[in-house]
């Protein structure tokens, strides 16, 4: 498989189906966001932590290339006339959905009751966690915008929604689990 085909050389791309449409088209911005946030959660991955985050990373990964290729799907390429699928593109689950919950559950558990925010850092694979959190949230943000604009599948929001708040226990687990100070947000009194 050739990697260069010179079909955006001038300024536009193929979305699933083959429609045409500029590389800044809202649909572009959005699973190119999801493509940023799983090269995040590939750095997470990455580093010397819990082997069962690690696999759940490894899943969010690959449903994550579910939702850009949800996202990278015009509405009218989803399905014919007949209402059958025209692309055989798998779905968002709200088992998925379910897991990440579950996961959250698992770990607050372990974790010390939240009573302020706290600043992101205390470890580098803390702060990567962060990051990732809010490149999510930027992606769900973009996301919403498309589904104002052309209307997309609801678990896909739901998701996003989920993921970056099992990023944000992750990232106070591994606080936990690297003995990383958890620094609380207090307000300044005016």
């Amino acid at each position: 498989m050739k990697i260069y085909t010179k079909t955006g050389d001038t300024g536009t791309t193929a979305l699933f189906g083959g429609t045409r449409v500029a590389k800044h088209h809202i649909r572009i911005e959005s699973y190119g966001t999801v493509d940023e946030l799983n090269s995040y959660i590939g750095l997470i991955r990455d580093q010397e932590i819990d082997l069962d985050i690690k696999e759940v990373l490894i899943d969010i990964q690959n449903k994550l290339f579910t939702v850009g290729a949800i996202l990278a799907t015009p509405p009218e390429k989803e399905t014919l006339k007949n209402g059958k699928e025209r692309l055989n593109i798998p779905k968002i689950s709200e088992q998925d959905i379910t897991r990440l919950e579950t996961q959250m559950d698992k770990m607050n558990e372990l974790l010390p009751q939240m009573t302020h925010f706290v600043l992101p850092g205390g470890h580098t694979t803390v702060s990567y966690c962060h990051i990732a959190r809010c490149v999510c949230r930027r992606a769900e943000r973009i996301a919403t915008l498309l589904n104002e604009q052309q209307g997309i599948d609801p678990r896909v929001l739901k998701y996003l929604n989920r993921l970056s708040d099992y990023l944000f226990v992750v990232a106070r687990k591994l606080s936990y689990d690297l003995k990383a100070d958890e620094v609380k947000w207090i307000p300044e009194k005016l």
